[in-house]
């Protein structure tokens, strides 16, 4: 049986111990084989990273060094055109064959929200659904009243709690993991480095030595 492989992306503008956490307890809790971050090139839902694709991929390099868990992918960073994660996916496919199992990781928001990402429907068709939940936030299934319709019967058709489902097949589940509520966001660490505020413990230090080497977040204007 193939373990399968977890998949976070992001702009990681910067790279926080939220997201390292995170990765690390699905990978853990599942019993995947890795996570593999995938920082985004042009994110066709918000607006343009502050740090630039290099500065970017280097924070993540630094921030999850060390880790034998943890594995970096450059394919969308440097892409000129916006990065689907669809479209990455069908890459990873082709790379890794049919068969092998892949979990791509997402915030209960993010889920909520899916309908809107290009070509939703054939997510499930490339990979399961991870939905990392934090206590306190409500979950998919308390905020399913509000979901679009064709969402909800994804939801209803494809949620599963047992982990081993990962397993059974290469794509095509839901499954909602528990996660430590880590409330860090790097929205708030650029404000704080806008101020002159340190994040300190809220991010690597070597990603925060490599921000205050080269000076970024300086003129972010608070957002």
């Amino acid at each position: 049986m193939i373990p399968p492989l977890g998949i976070l992306g992001g702009t990681f503008d910067p790279l926080h111990f939220g997201h390292l956490r995170l990765a690390q307890e699905l990978v853990e809790g599942l019993a995947l084989s890795e996570a593999r971050f995938i920082p985004a090139g042009l994110p066709p839902h918000r607006t343009p990273p502050f740090a630039s694709p290099q500065q970017r991929l280097e924070m993540v390099r630094l921030g999850m060094a060390g880790n034998p868990l943890f594995s970096l992918d450059e394919r969308e960073i440097f892409k000129p055109t916006p990065s689907y994660t669809v479209e990455t996916l069908l890459d990873l496919r082709r790379e890794l064959g049919a068969t092998q199992p892949l979990c791509l990781f997402m915030g209960a928001d993010a889920f909520l929200g899916l309908t809107a990402w290009h070509r939703w429907r054939e997510l499930f068709g490339l990979a399961h659904i991870v939905v990392a939940q934090r206590p306190g936030v409500a979950g998919i299934t308390r905020a399913a009243a509000t979901l679009p319709a064709e969402l909800l019967d994804e939801l209803n058709r494809r949620l599963t709690n047992e982990p081993e489902a990962l397993r059974d097949a290469p794509s095509g589940a839901i499954l909602v993991h528990p996660v430590t509520a880590l409330d860090i966001s790097a929205t708030q660490i650029r404000r704080d480095l806008a101020a002159g505020h340190s994040p300190r413990y809220l991010l690597p230090d070597a990603v925060l030595d490599y921000i205050q080497t080269n000076g970024l977040y300086k003129d972010t204007n608070g957002t």
